[in-house]
C-alpha cells in the first residue's frame, strides 16, 4: 500500500512538472499588427477641377526588418510646391513575406485607419489633408493634400501613423489630424516621419 501511494505520488510530481514546464516554454502572444517594410507615397498634382496634370511621383521609406522593428529605416524627403493640390497614395508592403501589405489594408477597412500628423498638419500646418477612399470611407489609402500658398515654413514634418481595431465611431476619430488617436484604442502598425520641404 505504502509502495502504491509512492507511486502515486511520484506520477503527481512528474506531471506538476510538466505542466510547469509547459506553460514556461508557450511563446508570447503574437501581434497579429501588420509588418511593414516599405512604404511609397505617390503624389499626383491636381489643377483647379480636380483633374489629374503631369506625371506621379513617389518619395519611399524602407528598413528590411520592418519599419516598426528596424533600427534605421531610409527615409526619402517629401517635396512638394505650395500652393499645389496633389492626390496622394500610400503603398505598404512586406518584403520578407512578399506580400502587398495595401490590399489586406483595403479589404479591412473598417478595422484600419491612417493619421497625419507632424508639423505639416498640426499646429501651424503647412499642409491639408481630406480623406479620399473610394466608397467614401475614412481609411487614407487615398486622399488630398494641399499645400498652402504662403506657407510658414518650407520644411516641416510628416509623420504618418497607421492604427488597427480602433473604435472608428469614437469622437474625433474621423479627423486625418487626429492627435489624441491613441484614445479611439487600436494598435499601431506603421508610425514613420517624412521630411518635408516645400519649393
Amino acid at each position: 500500500m505504502k509502495t502504491k501511494n509512492q507511486f502515486y505520488l511520484v506520477a503527481l510530481l512528474v506531471a506538476s512538472s510538466l505542466m510547469l514546464g509547459c506553460s514556461s516554454d508557450d511563446p508570447t502572444p503574437e501581434n497579429d499588427g501588420e509588418l511593414i517594410t516599405d512604404v511609397t507615397l505617390t503624389f499626383l498634382e491636381l489643377d483647379e477641377n480636380s483633374d489629374p496634370v503631369g506625371v506621379a511621383f513617389d518619395f519611399t521609406a524602407s528598413d528590411p526588418e520592418g519599419i516598426e522593428t528596424g533600427a534605421t529605416p531610409t527615409v526619402e524627403s517629401v517635396i512638394l510646391e505650395k500652393g499645389k493640390t496633389y492626390q496622394m497614395t500610400i503603398e505598404l508592403y512586406n518584403s520578407i513575406e512578399n506580400e502587398d501589405i495595401t490590399e489586406e489594408i483595403s479589404e479591412e477597412s473598417d478595422e484600419h485607419q491612417f493619421y497625419f500628423l507632424g508639423s505639416a498638419f498640426v499646429g501651424t500646418p503647412v499642409l491639408t489633408y481630406a480623406y479620399d477612399d473610394e466608397g467614401g470611407i475614412k481609411l487614407g489609402l487615398k486622399g488630398i493634400v494641399t499645400v498652402n500658398e504662403d506657407p510658414a515654413a518650407a520644411t516641416a514634418t510628416m509623420r504618418i501613423i497607421l492604427r488597427h481595431d480602433l473604435d472608428k465611431n469614437f469622437t474625433g476619430a474621423d479627423n486625418p489630424n487626429f492627435s489624441n488617436y491613441v484614445q479611439a484604442g487600436g494598435e499601431t502598425d506603421l508610425d514613420i516621419t517624412f521630411p518635408l520641404v516645400i519649393e
